[in-house]
């Protein structure tokens, strides 16, 4: 019988860069219990240590010598504590939800494992039934179904055979992403699973997850920025930061989405300056979204490497990049992991005035570290813990900017919104439900929900955790958020809710939390940073129980 085979090169989105300095009391408390210091077992040794746990607890772990398993991350604490996550395959497949984290002791030992699915992962055979171009057929007649009938253009398929482990019993599936455009010329993409023994679609889920110099922003004001001197100009590109650079996509649109092929192509032009003064701070000068988008990436750089120790989206210190001024008329923004980086659509002017502002670009970055980390499946409630996530830290880039032109607050997205939108912001986390759409407590249905509803839920507790419930003011903004089971809840400050909520995502949550496991990864966050039965442990559980999360 062959070996369970263990590797541990190319991790992707592995973090031990060490701490910035914190802004906040609690930020200072995290980056002591979580930053690497001289003493720290490094990474190496980490790796070490869960390979020969995993030889150890194979068959605890449900590993089998027809799986193979590949490190995602690496988390070590300051005392020494070791958290590898990793990614599994079944007989060279991937297998979606076979993810899991091994919890070490300071010494190495063995402590516990987080994960996605405790059922086996055995198939009688990977050979499918349905053949890949009906299962990419099938896609592509999902993906236009879930567009309303509109013609759509430049359509592409392409299936990849996969083990399903999220949905009950593992199983052979394809995993189909469809892409394609619509009437404007637009981006449309989803992801199609479906059963490779019987063609019935298993789930189906959307792929687009819907800033020396100075320069002068839509949104943000006069805002300071680091660019790149290329002789007598200057380049939008930020050598401090990882070279994270801002382009101008030309209102023109691609089809790069999923595939490789943005990795070897720039898909915009990079925005230069002659004088280092960049935009008006009106959109009849292209830069101006530019300075905002460069900001939001900086900003959130900023928040994610002094507050949390992490550089960068992945942990690994590399920047990403944004286009703007993408597509006609485009009401969304987003991150695309295929190619690194952020795209921002310029509104249709009535809705929505061009996606730039601070919480946007933070939301939709954040995105990019959950796929780095828990990679929370992007459907049913991991797919609204996935949005609220973003939601989330979103909100808490907003705030650690302390910028007076758009001070922080709990609401998503209001200084995008126009008049016909009929409401002030997508999103209100104090009282989801305000947007008409979204939940303020758990029920049985909230998995059936459109994830940018069911993560209400998610929102509604971080606020609960952060501000407390009843009426009150927060950058100028009234919120008033009641609780689902008539309770008082005292929040405990919006530092403590980012260090909590951070550690709960890279180290405890995996692809298929649902909102019991995220209940159950935060109090352990908690339990870690804080102590068991500490105040800010019991407030997690008082702000989970008045969303109905018991």
């Amino acid at each position: 019988m062959s070996r369970i085979r263990i590797r541990t090169g190319n991790i992707r989105g592995s973090r031990l860069a060490a701490a910035g300095t914190a802004a906040t009391a609690a930020a200072a408390l995290l980056a002591a219990v979580l930053s690497p210091t001289a003493n720290a077992v490094d990474r190496p040794t980490a790796l070490e240590n869960a390979a020969a746990a995993l030889t150890e607890h194979a068959t605890a772990l449900g590993l089998t010598s027809a799986q193979d398993t590949k490190v995602r991350d690496v988390i070590v604490d300051a005392d020494g504590t070791q958290h590898v996550r990793y990614d599994r395959t079944y007989r060279h497949l991937p297998v979606l939800g076979g993810d899991f984290v091994i919890h070490l002791a300071p010494d190495g030992t063995y402590r516990n494992v987080s994960r996605a699915t405790r059922q086996a992962v055995a198939l009688s055979s990977v050979t499918p039934t349905l053949s890949g171009p009906k299962a990419a057929d099938l896609a592509a007649n999902a993906l236009r179904a879930a567009n309303l009938g509109e013609t759509l253009k430049k359509l592409t398929s392409r299936p990849q055979l996969v083990v399903d482990a999220l949905h009950g019993a593992p199983k052979l599936a394809w995993r189909t992403d469809a892409t394609a455009q619509d009437s404007l010329g637009n981006p449309v993409a989803r992801t199609v699973l479906t059963d490779a023994a019987t063609g019935d679609q298993i789930d189906a889920w959307d792929v687009l997850h819907t800033a020396t110099g100075d320069g002068k922003s839509l949104y943000a004001g006069t805002v300071p920025l680091e660019t790149t001197a290329n002789g007598s100009s200057y380049g939008l590109q930020d050598p401090t930061r990882g070279n994270t650079y801002t382009g101008d996509a030309a209102n023109k649109t691609d089809l790069c989405l999923l595939t490789t092929i943005c990795l070897s192509r720039a898909p915009s032009t990079v925005f230069t300056d002659s004088d280092n003064h960049w935009g008006t701070g009106t959109a009849t000068d292209r830069a101006s979204a530019a300075v905002d988008a460069q900001y939001g990436t900086d900003v959130t750089w900023d928040y994610y490497k002094n507050v949390h120790g992490r550089s960068g989206i992945r942990g690994d210190g590399v920047g990403s990049f944004n286009r703007v001024h993408y597509g006609t008329r485009y009401n969304n923004a987003f991150w695309d992991d295929s190619c690194f980086c952020m795209t921002y659509g310029d509104g249709d002017g009535t809705q929505l005035g061009p996606l730039v502002s601070l919480d946007v670009a933070g939301h939709e970055m954040s995105h990019g570290v959950t796929s780095s980390t828990a990679a929370l499946t992007y459907s049913g409630e991991s797919g609204g813990l996935n949005e609220a996530t973003s939601d989330i830290f979103g909100t808490l880039v907003e705030f650690y900017a302390a910028n007076a032109s758009d001070p922080g607050d709990w609401m998503i997205g209001e200084k995008i919104v126009r008049s016909g939108l009929g409401r002030d912001a997508l999103r209100y986390m104090d009282k989801p439900s305000k947007d008409g759409n979204s939940v303020d407590c758990w029920s049985t249905g909230t998995a059936k929900l459109d994830v940018h509803y069911s993560s209400g839920v998610g929102n509604h507790f971080a606020y609960l955790l952060a501000e407390g419930s009843g009426a009150k003011t927060i950058g100028g903004v009234a919120h008033n958020s009641p609780t689902c089971d008539g309770s008082s809840v005292a929040g405990i400050g919006r530092g403590k809710l980012g260090a909590i909520w951070y550690r709960a995502l890279t180290v405890y949550m995996t692809s298929s939390t649902d909102y019991a496991g995220a209940r159950v990864a935060t109090l352990s966050a908690a339990a870690d940073l804080y102590g068991a039965g500490s105040v800010e442990h019991d407030a997690v559980a008082a702000a989970w129980s008045a969303v109905g999360v018991g």
